[in-house]
Formats: C-alpha cells, structure tokens, sequence
C-alpha cells in the first residue's frame, strides 16, 4: 500500500518508521557516538586500524528486477558491498544509505528493510545515517569496514608463479538472471541472483596469505584480468578441468554454456585470489591455475589443448 494522500509521510517520517534500527546500533559499542538522526554520524575507528570503504549505486530495471521482491533488494544491494569489504580483508563497520523512492509505498519500504536488517544484522554492520529523496527507485550504499594497519587485501600483489584460487564456484549469478528473464523465481540459481552470500569469513582468513585479492562481480575472466593488470601486466593460465562446477545449479545447460558461465558471469561475488606456494589453501576454495609472465589468459583444455581467453565484462559505459 502507498500512504494515505491526505496524511503523507515526509522524509523525516520514513527514516524513523523503517531504518532506525536500535538494536543493532546497541551492539555497536561505543564506535557509533551518534548514528542516524542528525545532520551527520559521529564515529570512532578502531585503534590501529585503517579504514576500508566502498559505495556501490543499484537501479531498478539495471542492477535488480522491477518485480523482484523488496526484502531481496534490500538484502542484495547491501551484499554487493559486504563483498567488496571481503574482498579487501576489511571486518564490516558502518554503512550510509541514499534510497530514492518514485512514491511512498510502505509495504515496499518494510520488506526493503527487512530483508537488508537481516544482512545487516548478520554481518554485524550498522546503517548509522543517510538520505531518503524522490525520483527513479535507486539504492545507494556507503559501506566501511577496517582492517589492522598494513594488512589489507589489494589487487596489485600478484605475482608469477603463484596460484589462482576461487572461494567457491562461478555461474550461478548470470544464470540465475537468465532464468529470472524466462519466469522462473524458484530453485538455487534464482536463489543465488537474489541473495548473494558475501565472502566475508574468508576475506578476513586471507590477511597476511593471499598475495592479491578480488571479489567476482564481472565474471572470473573481467576480474582475474583486473588483478593482473594492477600487478604489472602479468598474465594466467587456467585448467578447465580444475574450473569447480555445480552440476545441479547449471544442470540444464550444455558443456560450453558452463563454461561461458563459469567464466564470464558476473554477480557471483566470490573471493578469487592468488596464494605463494606452500600456502594453505583454505577449505572450500578451489585452485583453478596460475600466474605467469606471459600477458593474456590461456585455458588449457580438457582435451589438453590451450586457446588464448579474453572477456571485458560488464560495462556501464562502452
């Protein structure tokens, strides 16, 4: 239902009905001085920690269904920015959200809530503040975490010779989009589309062991090329045999549709990092290959053929 027309709610009115959310800041310590409700948070970091923060913009139609249920936008959109925290090793803190709203729907509002407290709640983030405005449905989120001075994950520390791992297996995200275009909204690829499972233990398990780190967000491919570029133009080499696949998530697909899934879909938001050898990898990662000298992507086959890759992944401009 939308607010009676004769007794609208205001701004002021919603961010107090739907996102003061006390409990969690109670759990907070004393690192929230003032959360929501003054013209801006009054925050304490950690002592001897440095402050990892992310922003990530979602619109409806682009980054989320228009039909898509409200407590799964809620829970999505802060997920997309608990991995990046994973993916920097960084423990989650605080976030910021702008929301803009076409109307005042409130039982839109209480399922968006619901579901993104739930996430929130879980990984022991607190919204301490933000903007509620008019317009197109949009979500913006600002979300910091910290890390102890000197042992945050990057992209830029890869270097030949070591491994590339996965944190768990690709393909289920761009599928699960694909079944959603078609009808479906049941079964565990949908379910990965909507609520995606940020990495956030293994982030934290990978300070001071992975060399360089990136959460999947564009596909293996876009991603993997991302951290060689920023360790110096390296180049890798992947096993398909190694690639781990869930037959059940991806069963009705063929061999080479797997394939392009597992390494090309995007919104998987699984950690993919490189270890030194002698490394442990850690349980429920996967190595998937290596680092080399040679710029570009090779994939040797299951046939024991290797072909050069390349993928751009997604692109908001080009």
């Amino acid at each position: 239902m939308t607010s009676s027309p004769d007794k609208p709610l205001d701004e002021f009115s919603l961010i107090r009905r739907y996102f003061h959310h006390d409990a969690q800041l109670a759990g907070q310590d004393d690192s929230v001085v003032m959360g929501p409700g003054d013209d801006a948070a009054i925050l304490t970091p950690p002592a001897g920690h440095q402050l990892v923060m992310t922003q990530d913009t979602s619109l409806e139609g682009r980054h989320f269904p228009a039909d898509m249920a409200a407590s799964d936008v809620g829970y999505r959109c802060l997920a997309v920015n608990l991995s990046d925290l994973a993916a920097m090793g960084a423990e989650p803190l605080w976030f910021l959200l702008s929301l803009t709203l076409p109307e005042v729907n409130e039982d839109w509002l209480a399922g968006f809530s619901r579901g993104m407290f739930e996430l929130a709640d879980a990984a022991g983030i607190a919204l301490v503040g933000g903007d509620i405005t008019r317009g197109p449905l949009a979500v913006s989120i600002q979300a910091t975490g910290a890390v102890p001075a000197g042992l945050a994950l990057r992209r830029s520390g890869a270097k030949s010779g070591e491994r590339i791992c996965l944190g768990g297996v690709t393909g289920a995200g761009l599928h699960g989009l694909h079944l959603w275009q078609q009808g479906c909204r049941h079964g565990p690829a949908i379910d990965h589309f909507r609520r995606p499972q940020p990495q956030l233990s293994l982030g934290l398990s990978l300070r001071g062991l992975a060399s360089a780190c990136i959460d999947i967000s564009d596909g293996v491919l876009a991603d993997l090329n991302h951290v060689l570029e920023a360790s110096g133009g390296l180049g890798a080499t992947l096993d398909e045999a190694a690639l781990p696949l869930d037959a059940a998530i991806l069963c009705d697909c063929d061999h080479e549709e797997q394939r392009r899934l597992q390494l090309q879909g995007g919104d998987d938001y699984v950690l993919l990092f490189t270890l030194r050898d002698g490394a442990a990898v850690p349980a429920g990662c996967h190595v998937i290959g290596r680092v080399d000298a040679q710029p570009g992507v090779r994939l040797y086959s299951l046939a024991g053929e290797c072909r050069p890759l390349s993928a751009t992944g997604w692109r908001h401009f080009g």
